[in-house]
């Protein structure tokens, strides 16, 4: 009996080292295509190249990205005009996904999930080739980049952008109290009481892992903004793009890594914001 007990205790040792090794690959493609990266960014980011008189390539530590950036308008123009494109794609896609994805997880409509699929079709086309598709409709409409521009990018941005809403909003009016809601009427609130003190705290997660989505991509597109507005709106990735291809690699890091930044932010406040949804959720509605 003690021998069997030894061998399944061995048996089990083998297997939790095994599922270790499991991450293995993972952990090397993180590596590979995130932290090598990012540490190539860093580097760039705060160094400048010169040559010296025999034509020899010199690298040294240098603040002149940093200097740059800071110190040209222009670049706090296009940082700006890229927050408000976000804030303002974000809070379209939420408003209009927030009906639908309530609607699609009402368990009552027949065939929901055949209408979720219709509603994420679009995700499974070539993000160029709806691009081009929209701009070829908004010029038909009469709405291309050259008269409007700002206007064309938004609708763009918005149709390219809502199905990441709808998924994680729909994920999260499938797990919805529906007895808190029905207790709410029970107990005399209206339509309008129910939503902005139960319906809306327990979603508050989807809300802010749509957010997430929508708003950094944004900020950080450039074939949208660069196909719709026929050039006319410059967003932070369009400009980082221009550094590359302009081989001034020391802005465009710098550049990105403000990108960076911004996304850590982000993301830390959502977080807290998420958490308090979460450790709130079914309680304190009242």
């Amino acid at each position: 009996m003690s021998s069997n007990r030894v061998a399944l205790a061995k048996m089990k040792r083998f297997f939790a080292l095994k599922r270790k090794h499991l991450a293995i690959p993972y952990a090397l493609f993180l590596v590979l295509f995130v932290v090598i990266p990012l540490l190539t960014i860093l580097i760039y980011a705060f160094t400048k190249t010169t040559y010296d008189e025999y034509n020899n390539k010199v690298v040294s530590f240098s603040f002149d990205a940093a200097a740059n950036f800071f110190t040209k308008s222009y670049k706090w123009e296009v940082l700006f005009v890229s927050l408000f494109m976000g804030l303002q794609t974000t809070a379209i896609c939420i408003l209009l996904s927030y009906p639908a994805a309530f609607f699609l997880a009402d368990k009552r409509v027949s065939k929901n999930s055949v209408l979720v699929i219709l509603f994420i079709m679009p995700m499974w086309i070539n993000f160029v080739i709806r691009t081009g598709a929209t701009r070829d409709l908004l010029s038909w409409m009469g709405l291309d980049g050259s008269t409007h521009p700002w206007g064309a990018t938004l609708i763009g941005m918005v149709y390219n952008y809502i199905p990441f809403t709808i998924l994680p909003l729909y994920t999260t009016m499938l797990k919805l109290d529906r007895s808190q809601i029905e207790a709410s009427y029970d107990l005399g609130a209206n339509r309008f009481q129910t939503f902005f003190r139960n319906i809306l705290p327990q979603s508050l997660p989807g809300i802010v892992s749509a957010s997430e989505m929508v708003f950094m991509p944004v900020m950080s597109s450039y074939v949208i903004s660069d196909t719709l507005s026929e050039g006319k709106i410059t967003l932070f990735g369009n400009y980082i793009y221009l550094d590359f291809t302009n081989s001034l690699w020391n802005e465009g890091s710098f550049m990105a890594l403000v990108m960076l930044i911004i996304i850590g932010i982000s993301m830390f406040l959502t977080r807290g914001v998420d958490k308090d949804a979460a450790s709130n959720r079914g309680g304190a509605l009242w």
